[in-house]
């Protein structure tokens, strides 16, 4: 079925004016007419003004949850990304294990007592921890809450474990993507190289490795970050964002 668009404006415009006979809808042609002339004849044909407000509100500050197995090159891609990408906060894990040579209390970790992380989970005031190797780690909420008022996109860097955890919590509210190597062989060569493990260490990594590996599926994207190609991983990441930034239903975090 086929509809003249030219048929439906002139019965339109003539019922309009049977309807109201001291409605005069004429709106002059924009070749003869200025723009302000013809936008104005357009409002009283219509009978109403034109807003100026935003047809969609902006978009909802994201959660995005990055993780996959060791080997993969998280680090180098999200410090890429906090490069080349302004609104986003990398957010900062708390830990009550000693701060070592180097590091930078509130950089790259916040530092506290067993005693003061212990009272910030009585208090609920982590969105997730864990007790790795006899220290506890987690992510504060409240530092999540500061930079979502601000109009920030949050970044969670975590494991594969404290991404499920995080998908239990915060369901389908955050974005959750999975970085990969291009193959299983490419990731062990990349573990090898790093040379920072003992042979029984390194085996433990590759078998842990792989079975991370089955959880892809958990996910909601995947990146493959093929070696040297850096650049390409951290625009498909970024493409994501963008994607994420113009869904019409938007997610909707609650911390």
């Amino acid at each position: 079925m086929s509809v003249n668009s030219h048929s439906f404006v002139s019965e339109y415009t003539t019922n309009s004016t049977m309807d109201d006979p001291r409605r005069s809808p004429v709106v002059p042609k924009p070749d003869s007419a200025g723009r302000a002339e013809v936008f104005r004849a357009l409002e009283a044909s219509l009978g109403s003004t034109f807003s100026s407000q935003p047809i969609i509100p902006n978009p909802n500050p994201l959660i995005i949850v990055i993780s996959g197995p060791s080997g993969v090159g998280k680090d180098a891609v999200i410090k890429r990304l906090r490069e080349v990408r302004e609104d986003l906060h990398f957010v900062v894990t708390a830990t009550s294990r000693a701060k070592r040579q180097g590091e930078v209390d509130g950089k790259d970790y916040f530092f506290m007592s067993k005693d003061e992380f212990l009272s910030m989970i009585e208090k609920n005031e982590l969105l997730e921890y864990a007790l790795v190797y006899g220290d506890y780690k987690g992510i504060p909420k409240q530092q999540i809450r500061e930079y979502m008022a601000k109009g920030c996109d949050i970044v969670l860097r975590v494991d594969i474990q404290g991404a499920s955890t995080l998908k239990r919590i915060l369901r389908n509210n955050a974005v959750f993507v999975f970085l990969v190597a291009e193959s299983e062989e490419a990731l062990v060569k990349r573990l090898i190289d790093r040379k920072t493990e003992s042979p029984e260490a390194l085996l433990m990594r590759v078998a842990s490795a792989k079975e991370e590996l089955k959880h892809l599926k958990e996910f909601d994207y995947v990146v493959v970050n093929k070696e040297g190609e850096l650049e390409s991983s951290v625009r498909l990441l970024e493409s994501i964002i963008d994607a994420e930034k113009a869904r019409v239903h938007q997610r909707r975090p609650v911390i």
